[in-house]
């Protein structure tokens, strides 16, 4: 008799668990917020210009000790590149393009467009001495596509809207069109790096606008910080990080650094600019690594969400409520100051509240809707 032995069944395998959604790193909020506020100082207290006419005199009168701290605010604009880098990587990593593209426009347009919209109005106010831009120049502001086309531009900001948008650009096509994978952002950062360091060399206008050497290490040292947040052990990721830094304090010290000067509003020392440059990358390096995983606090997010349209009002309404504060009310500049910014992040508050929160879904929405 023949007897039949049956296989033993394989043990049944464990459920796939889905890939956990990365959790929001808060304190990259409360660093947003942070290099908004260093960029607040600049232009209210460590430059001259308008913000003389709204003081009644020279910033440097007005602060005499901390507008040469103040002047180094400016290097905020470099913290939020790197920022963006980490950022625009974490969230188009295996978007498809309709949806990273609908994501950004929601997020940009809300805001800038109501930012636009304010400051022309309260600018062209009989009772308000700042100049207004011509009714032509302000519709060309609402395509953020001033500066190419040579208008005035509404907001003194918006020139860093502009590089985003050109890495938006870059990296769409780049690495959210044809997807997004470890060895693809790698060769896209070096190539980047590398195209960059070339234009530089040839000095081609077109070019230039196209891969921005200024700021094109401080969005790939971004992107590279991403990498070393998906692996930390990751040595082409900290690779991009150490190049890009490298390269990005040697245009920072380029653009910033001058030699003493007494017909210069101020003077930043070497070691400084290089510091704040590097605390920007350890900063942004801390949250990757998880450092910072402790600060979750939720009023976090809630900076996170104001720094943005704090960032566009900021400077040009910032003239009109310095003088208001100041000359007319009599408020000294130490009060004058607290309260400018508090007044800043109020209309911003207003501005997430009111428009981002009822416009960016619906955009979005529109933006996400086959036809």
């Amino acid at each position: 008799m023949i007897r039949t032995v049956l296989p033993t069944p394989d043990p049944p395998l464990p459920p796939t668990r889905p890939k956990p959604r990365e959790s929001r790193l808060r304190a990259l909020d409360g660093l947003r917020l942070i290099a908004a506020l260093m960029v607040a100082a600049y232009h209210y207290g460590g430059r001259g210009g308008e913000i003389s006419k709204a003081w009644g005199s020279s910033p440097a009168v007005q602060f005499p000790t901390l507008h040469e701290w103040f002047a180094y605010g400016c290097l905020g604009v470099q913290i939020f590149f790197v920022i963006s880098g980490f950022v625009i990587c974490m969230s188009g990593w295996g978007k498809p393009l309709r949806a990273f593209f609908a994501s950004r426009a929601s997020r940009l347009l809300p805001s800038y467009w109501a930012a636009v919209i304010i400051v022309t109005a309260v600018f062209a106010l009989p009772a308000v001495a700042y100049r207004t831009v011509s009714p032509s120049d302000a519709l060309v502001n609402l395509t953020m596509m001033q500066q190419p086309l040579g208008a005035d531009r509404v907001l003194g900001v918006c020139w860093t809207l502009w590089a985003e948008v050109r890495f938006y650009a870059l990296f769409a096509l780049c690495i959210v069109l044809p997807g997004a994978t470890r060895q693809r952002v790698i060769l896209f950062c070096a190539g980047w790096t590398l195209a960059a360091a070339l234009t530089e060399a040839a000095n081609e206008p077109l070019l230039d606008l196209v891969l921005m050497p200024e700021y094109a290490p401080f969005f790939i040292g971004g992107i590279g910080l991403y990498l070393v947040h998906r692996d930390r052990h990751d040595a082409h990721a900290w690779g991009i990080v150490g190049v890009s830094w490298l390269i990005g304090q040697h245009y920072a010290m380029r653009g910033l650094w001058h030699a003493p000067n007494p017909a210069f509003f101020s003077y930043r020392t070497s070691f400084g600019i290089v510091l704040v440059v590097t605390l920007g990358f350890v900063a942004v390096a801390a949250i990757a690594l998880g450092w910072l995983n402790w600060a979750n606090w939720r009023w976090l997010s809630v900076a996170g969400a104001l720094t943005y349209p704090f960032y566009l009002v900021h400077e040009h309404l910032g003239w009109v409520a310095v003088e208001a504060f100041h000359q007319r009310l009599g408020i000294p500049a130490y009060g004058t100051l607290p309260l400018t910014v508090l007044s800043m992040l109020t209309l911003a508050w207003l501005l997430n509240r009111f428009v981002e929160d009822t416009l960016a879904p619906r955009l979005r929405s529109a933006l996400l809707r086959r036809r």
